[in-house]
């Protein structure tokens, strides 16, 4: 078992998750791959996880300690403290750096960058094959809705939904 990519595959299992058994597909892919795990390894670990007080992830501390023994679970531990603790450090920088208009500029051009991937995304959804007439009007309102800042998006979403089940059960 090669240290340096099991610790890797750990870190990029908590880049890419959102907490709690979110990182469980990345490392049951990526373990089980390399031969390092089994089935019965990742059952005992969420089991583990939901009987011991605390986070719902520390079930990956549980997990590292089943595959490769303490050396793991201080893997898995800083595999899934890196994430946050840099987010931390990053969102101080900004703080102190905010003001200059160098750092608003870049802030700007990364939002428009943000947009435009958004639109380029949108638009090949709307091209897709079977999209007709109706579902032009509730993306067209949806956008409308959305533009006027006065409805939460939570009800937008709700509301174009409603409606696509309704238009094309």
């Amino acid at each position: 078992m090669n240290p340096l990519i099991y610790f890797l595959i750990f870190l990029k299992a908590s880049l890419f998750s959102t907490g709690g058994l979110g990182n469980l597909p990345s490392l049951h892919q990526d373990l089980l791959a390399n031969g390092w795990a089994t089935e019965a390894d990742f059952g005992k670990a969420v089991a583990v996880g939901q009987i011991t007080p605390g986070p719902n992830g520390l079930w990956v501390l549980a997990l590292g300690y089943i595959t490769y023994g303490w050396l793991g679970v201080l893997f898995a531990t800083l595999a899934i403290i890196i994430p946050p603790f840099v987010v931390l450090l990053v969102a101080a920088g900004y703080q102190k750096i905010e003001h200059f208009p160098a750092v608003r500029g870049f802030i700007r051009g990364l939002s428009l960058a943000v947009v435009g991937s958004l639109l380029a995304t949108a638009s090949s959804l709307i091209s897709a094959p079977g999209i007709d007439w109706k579902g032009y009007i509730v993306a067209a309102l949806t956008v409308v809705i959305g533009l006027t800042n006065r409805v939460h998006v939570i009800f937008i979403l709700a509301g174009a939904g409603v409606a696509g089940y309704i238009f094309f059960q």
